[in-house]
């Protein structure tokens, strides 16, 4: 208010100057004529800028001063009801030049703040439209029957189509996943994901990850859609898969090998012994039988090297590796009822180990420890790790039975397994495989698995990691 009379203070001037003429008119000329009509033009002018209680004020005055410069004598009689009229018409037409500038002022306000926000509005419109357009991922919008209002560059490019394309088209030709979802209603909105199969405009299959949400606009219901091309992770996902399961198999032929190995050691010392008794020198069949031992033995004996192209042991970020342990075993731990404890320190060293690997040990190790806390009282798995010198431990311990047969706990083929019996033997050939060392220790009250690991910077290791020694043939021959 007071800046609004600071802005407006010459019309408050001049409409004072005014009132101060009228009145001198007033008072000068000698006429049986009232001059409070006068008195209007100032009030209007001064409603435009003063507030209402002072067009009052500014009325009482000009009232008061057309009464007193009368020439007719006051009367009650004729004087009051007078005086009346004229302060009800002068504060009428003040209030209403107040009323009309308020109203004014008002207008040009929302018309400046609606350009305001039309300008911010048309801002916020073109990024949002800058940053759908350059967007990698495709998005799209549907309306209620599942036909394409909307694409962007991107979605042209993910499903093979030339620009304009696809607007008008049903979303179930190219996500068929999509055309299965329940009607979108006005009044339900829902955000979710999904992974699904997609076709491109060629027939090309594909695997697509799907952010998809409804919106209700004033045309009706929408569907919004943003489409991911995951074909590139599940070929990653799967060649891993299947370099696990080479490196497996590798593994347990070796362990296979081994195992034959040893009984055609065993028919060769009964075969040379029965060579030297002589009993049986000329039989063509005992001779032949020994050619197929021997035959057996070097089949058997046949060392499998890894290829070139396998990945080999490089130095990881073990607590990153930690990371993703715990976000695997968490869930399926939670679900089984089983407590997990962590002490992880901060700051572990780099290690040499092959990251994949390690987390399949590390799974096969928890792996058997829920198998063992099914029936136990209090199922809990300790994961711990401390740093020696040149060597990082991971513990894994369980709070289960413990083990019965220690001695025969990495042998392949152990009865009793619930699967292959060579878990711990293939984790402890990964393990070796990068130098390290997975070891029970039967201090621990209940389970309890250690691996250790080599850190980076050891200088042994970084010799043989450089010379190339054949690491992985001393490790099958186990």
């Amino acid at each position: 208010m007071t800046f609004r009379l600071m802005e407006g203070s010459p019309r408050v001037a001049i409409a004072g100057v005014l009132i101060l003429v009228v009145a001198v008119i007033d008072w000068r000329v000698d006429l049986n004529f009232a001059f409070a009509f006068l008195y209007l033009l100032p009030i209007l002018l001064a409603g435009t800028v003063v507030s209402r209680w002072q067009v009052v004020l500014m009325a009482l005055l000009c009232t008061f001063l057309s009464d007193f410069f009368d020439p007719f004598p006051f009367t009650v009689a004729t004087s009051l009801p007078q005086d009346i009229l004229v302060f009800a018409a002068l504060a009428g037409c003040g209030l209403f030049s107040c009323e009309v500038t308020r109203r004014s002022q008002r207008e040009v306000e929302s018309r400046r703040r609606y350009e305001l926000e039309a300008t911010a509005r048309r801002e916020a419109e073109e990024q949002l439209e800058f940053l759908i357009e350059s967007s990698p991922a495709a998005i799209l919008t549907m309306g209620a029957d599942f036909l394409i209002l909307r694409a962007n560059s991107a979605a042209y490019r993910l499903f093979g189509l030339g620009q304009g394309e696809l607007p008008g088209k049903s979303i179930r030709s190219y996500i068929p996943a999509l055309g299965r979802v329940s009607p979108i209603e006005p009044r339900q909105t829902f955000r979710t994901e999904m992974q699904c199969r997609g076709v491109r405009g060629n027939e090309e299959v594909f695997l697509a990850n799907v952010f998809f949400s409804t919106y209700n606009t004033a045309a009706g219901p929408r569907l919004a859609a943003m489409v991911v091309d995951a074909s590139e992770d599940l070929r990653d996902r799967e060649e891993s898969n299947l370099e696990q399961l080479l490196a497996g198999s590798r593994i347990l032929v070796g362990a296979v090998s081994h195992e034959v190995r040893n009984v055609c050691g065993a028919i060769t010392i009964m075969h040379e012994n029965l060579v030297r008794s002589g009993a049986l020198n000329g039989n063509q069949d005992f001779e032949a039988l020994g050619s197929l031992v021997e035959t057996l033995n070097r089949i058997a004996s046949l060392e499998l090297t890894q290829s070139s192209s396998k990945p080999q042991a490089g130095m990881i970020d073990l607590s990153e590796a930690l990371d993703d342990f715990r976000i695997v075993l968490e869930p399926c731990c939670h679900e089984a009822d089983i407590s997990v404890h962590w002490d992880i320190p901060r700051g572990l060293p780099p290690v040499w180990a092959d990251r994949h690997r390690l987390l399949q040990v590390l799974l096969n190790l928890t792996k058997n420890s829920e198998r063992a806390l099914r029936d136990a009282d209090v199922k809990r798995i300790d994961v711990s790790a401390s740093v020696g010198e040149g060597v990082v431990s991971v513990r894994v311990s369980d709070t289960g039975p413990g083990i019965s047969s220690v001695p025969k706990l990495f042998q392949p083929f152990q009865q009793g397994a619930e699967s292959t019996g060579l878990g711990l033997y293939i984790s402890r050939a990964f393990v070796r495989s990068f130098r390290g060392e997975l070891r029970h220790d039967p201090a621990v009250p209940g389970c309890s698995f250690v691996i250790e690991l080599a850190t980076a910077g050891s200088g042994e290791l970084e010799r043989e990691r450089i010379g190339g020694n054949g690491t992985n043939t001393a490790v099958i021959g186990r």
